[in-house]
């Protein structure tokens, strides 16, 4: 009847098969990459979003699709501003950053950019870092002659600088901030508004609280190198610093550590914190070598 046909059956063969078939497990859902934990970037003194296009690069080939932000605030000589106006501008940038990202997040922060993200840790009551990578940042102070101070006070030496960063105009600049002369510490622990408060080196009504909130922290990566030529001591980096005849104390010999004012001892004990010096680098470089990045940066940016 003008060639309809009706149902096809299925082969004789295949009926055979079929109740072996239904006894087969279900296919494996197709593999899907897990998604990357959001990074956001914060620069040093003098620096842009700009100096940061390598790391980005290097970022986004090692783990596509990651959200990364290198934060454009305070760039060039406006980084000079006093760094707690700086932790309040990077404060409201990173908190929508950080809300909209429920797993956590990584912050790479450089040179003096550590400081500012270190303090943000503090205050910050409900962050979500997972990482806390501190690039080549002086965390616990400065105290050399650089090209930086050299610009900015061309008529003082690192000897006398304490006359002009410990008194009320000083501080109103950000490298004064965090600027420890080990000759002068009574002079630092009372003059200094900034890295004596974050190091709970000075009493204040919210220790207790900028504690507990830093060892919110996941993991704390501290990087720094022989090489570096401006922060100064360059273990600085890693929470070393001089003592009063100049010789370095490394992290576990500092104050700071043995009475765990501000968290240290505990992140260490609980395995929290990465060091990882390396050599050859010098200060500019840190956020280009793509070595260190592989070696340091990348195998904490889950």
């Amino acid at each position: 009847m003008l060639g309809l046909r009706g149902p096809q059956l299925p082969p004789a063969g295949i009926l055979l098969l079929l109740p072996f078939l239904l006894l087969l497990p279900p296919a494996a859902p197709a593999p899907h990459r897990a998604s990357y934990k959001p990074v956001i970037v914060v620069h040093g003194l003098f620096d842009s979003s700009y100096s940061f296009r390598h790391l980005l690069e290097y970022i986004n080939e090692t783990h596509p699709g990651t959200v990364v932000t290198v934060l454009d605030l305070f760039d060039g000589r406006e980084s000079l501003r006093p760094l707690w106006e700086q932790v309040q501008g990077f404060g409201e940038a990173v908190a929508p950053i950080m809300a909209q990202a429920p797993q956590g997040v990584h912050l790479i922060c450089y040179s003096q950019g550590g400081l500012v993200c270190r303090a943000l840790l503090s205050v910050m009551d409900e962050h979500n870092v997972d990482s806390f990578i501190s690039l080549s940042s002086p965390q616990m102070g400065q105290y050399g002659d650089t090209d930086y101070l050299k610009w900015l006070f061309p008529t003082s030496m690192r000897s006398n600088l304490y006359r002009i960063c410990y008194s009320p105009w000083g501080q109103g600049f950000s490298i004064c901030n965090y600027w420890h002369d080990p000759h002068h510490d009574d002079l630092y622990l009372n003059a200094s508004s900034f890295l004596a408060l974050i190091n709970g080196e000075r009493d204040h009504p919210n220790a207790t609280a900028w504690r507990k909130n830093f060892l919110r922290v996941g993991r704390l990566v501290l990087i720094g190198g022989p090489d570096d030529g401006v922060i100064t001591p360059w273990q600085s980096s890693f929470f070393g610093f001089y003592d009063a005849n100049e010789t370095v104390l490394e992290m576990e010999e500092q104050l700071v550590y043995l009475r765990d004012s501000f968290g240290l001892k505990t992140l260490l004990a609980r395995g929290a914190i990465v060091r990882c010096p390396m050599a050859g680098i010098s200060h500019t470089a840190w956020h280009s070598n793509r070595t260190l990045y592989e070696t340091c940066i990348e195998p904490w940016l889950s």
